[in-house]
């Protein structure tokens, strides 16, 4: 499973090119806001959408930039992680 990085957005494609997994982070006075999760059915169970929030931590973390999770999902991912709050706002 390979993710596709872009500014503000990871994501993954099946072969047909259609998104089936996706975070979206976008920076908002210098915070990256993650506002956005979302793993196919087809993926559902694999960890996929705990891989996006680690990917889009470490891409945020390499920028220098702090996180403000909004989406349900990243919140409670970082919630559960103590060594990741550095990163929170």
């Amino acid at each position: 499973m390979e993710f596709t990085y872009e500014k503000s957005r990871i994501f993954l494609t099946d072969a047909e090119g259609a998104v089936i997994a996706e975070i979206t982070f976008p920076i908002e006075d210098g915070v990256a806001v993650i506002d956005h999760t979302f793993v196919d059915g087809s993926l559902r169970g694999q960890g996929v959408a705990g891989k996006l929030v680690t990917a889009a931590a470490n891409a945020v973390r390499a920028c220098g930039l702090k996180v403000r999770p909004t989406c349900s999902y990243a919140a409670k991912w970082f919630a559960d992680r103590p060594e990741q709050q550095d990163l929170l706002v």
